[in-house]
């Protein structure tokens, strides 16, 4: 993640002394500015800054009219705020698996995809991209949304173009572990003016800032409070600078090591969906017992079966089915009866067995890394 330093105090100083800390009015210009700067970045005609990550996905649901009665598919494997978000609007989650890449496997879309599916969420974890190529032609076809959740990837691209901007709707996160951070916020981006003012609106109480900027024709509707202050925006603009030469030192950090760990016969680099591109490197063992192994070398990180509430066994309130209220749960009234199984998944729980992550050490030199790696082979 992007190092937090003097310019970021310098930027939330600025925000400070204009003495406007909310987005509302023409005194507000650092939110405005970052939405400006990343729209532009990201090729998407809108970009809404908004309260974390998880605000994101359900605005972006929002917006796309996503509720009850719909289904959506997500992978079994994501931050359990995926499947939550979808719950919180008033739709019914359905559990994809995932494939070698660690992202969802198109097959199983396929496999999944009922009357009632909706829409598409595919998930570029721990910077992995999905195959959108895939994910998007399956989605034209059967005439499904695709909502990216793209907060575990900001300012990562697939094959040239930024995630979260491809699909009809993405979502970004910008807390403490991810690739902006300034403790929590998050974006929504769009191409379409109407889910941009539907987001929007939501994401503000029915759209109050309405009053100070050009009205979109779209009526108001009831909606939160998702709005982000001047001082995040402030500092997040300063991370915008940093996250794409972040991203490339990445970037050639894990190809000198990948090279390195390819040369294993115990193991091999899991497979990705645009390797040129790669910012991340997990290694894929030929059992779960290779993989425990292989976890207790040094510069290997712990196995992905073993990251919580990233693994879809672990969303206990969802498989209960278990919400605020009797009368908010949309599996009362789904089209059809929907139960979750702890194995409904087993490929992605034998993948993630399996699957360990490769600490980059970005903050230590080449040279230490290299040998870290030829370590991990031997």
């Amino acid at each position: 993640m992007p190092s937090m330093g003097m310019q970021e105090w310098i930027a939330a100083g600025r925000a400070i002394a204009q003495g406007h800390l909310t987005r509302h009015g023409k005194e507000a210009r650092f939110t405005h500015a970052f939405e400006h700067r990343l729209a532009e970045m990201t090729g998407a005609r809108h970009a809404l800054a908004v309260s974390s990550g998880t605000a994101a996905l359900i605005s972006a649901l929002v917006g796309a009219g996503i509720g009850p009665g719909d289904e959506v598919l997500v992978p079994a494997y994501t931050w359990m705020a995926t499947a939550a978000a979808v719950v919180i609007v008033g739709a019914v989650p359905i559990f994809v698996d995932i494939d070698e890449t660690l992202t969802i496997d198109p097959h199983d879309i396929e496999r999944k995809i009922t009357p009632y599916t909706r829409a598409i969420m595919p998930v570029h974890m721990g910077n992995a991209p999905c195959d959108m190529d895939s994910v998007m032609a399956i989605a034209a076809r059967r005439g499904l949304l695709v909502i990216e959740d793209a907060c575990q990837a900001v300012g990562v691209r697939y094959k040239g173009r930024y995630l979260g901007a491809i699909g009809d709707l993405g979502a970004y996160s910008f807390n403490k572990m991810k690739n902006m951070n300034i403790g929590e916020g998050g974006a929504v981006l769009t191409g379409n003016s109407r889910y941009f003012a539907r987001a929007r609106g939501y994401h503000d109480l029915g759209d109050l800032i309405r009053d100070h900027e050009k009205p979109l024709e779209e009526p108001a509707l009831i909606g939160v409070n998702y709005k982000v202050t001047e001082i995040q925006t402030a500092m997040l603009s300063v991370q915008l600078r940093k996250v794409g030469p972040m991203l490339e030192r990445m970037r050639k950090r894990r190809a000198m090591m990948a090279e390195i760990l390819s040369g294993s016969s115990g193991f091999r680099v899991t497979p990705h969906n645009d390797a040129d591109n790669a910012v991340s490197l997990t290694l894929l063992a030929p059992s779960k017992e290779a993989a425990v192994k292989l976890q207790a070398r040094r510069g290997v990180w712990n196995r992905l079966r073993d990251s919580s509430k990233h693994v879809y066994t672990n969303w206990e309130p969802i498989l209960a089915q278990r919400t605020s209220h009797p009368r908010l749960n949309p599996w009362a009234w789904a089209n059809r009866e929907i139960r979750y199984d702890p194995d409904m998944c087993s490929r992605t729980l034998d993948i993630l067995d399996r699957t360990c992550v490769v600490n980059l050490g970005m903050n230590y030199p080449s040279a230490l890394m290299r040998r870290i790696a030829t370590g991990i082979v031997r």
